[in-house]
């Protein structure tokens, strides 16, 4: 199934809209393993890691997150790996919200069953 140039398909408005609200939250960047704890919370189907971190290499390639690496330091008094650390641009939220503005017209039960594919 080919998409149209510029839209999203359900998961990468998941991942979006997840991530404006932990930025709403005080973290203004997230990590991938916290991303999948959320979208799990939500209720949400469960994303297999692999198909999420494609998903957010897609976002950063089409410039809707940016990204870098933790502070080396940071991760070593925590005895574990750096993390990548995401985060929304201005034209991740443009992009969210046109989402949201294509898909305002679709039915909730017409909305669930399309956030499900």
């Amino acid at each position: 199934m080919r998409r149209r140039a510029g839209t999203l398909v359900p998961l990468e408005a998941q991942i979006l809209d997840a991530a404006l609200r932990l930025r709403r939250s005080g973290d203004e960047h997230f990590h991938g393993f916290a991303l999948a704890k959320m979208l799990a919370g939500d209720g949400s189907t469960l994303t297999a890691h692999g198909t999420l971190y494609k998903a957010l290499g897609r976002l950063e390639k089409a410039g809707l997150l940016e990204s870098e690496w933790e502070d080396a330091e940071a991760a070593q008094d925590e005895g574990r790996p750096r993390r990548r650390l995401y985060g929304v641009t201005g034209a991740g939220q443009l992009a969210l919200a046109a989402h949201r503005a294509e898909t305002a017209h679709v039915a909730p039960v017409g909305r669930a069953a399309w956030e499900a594919l």
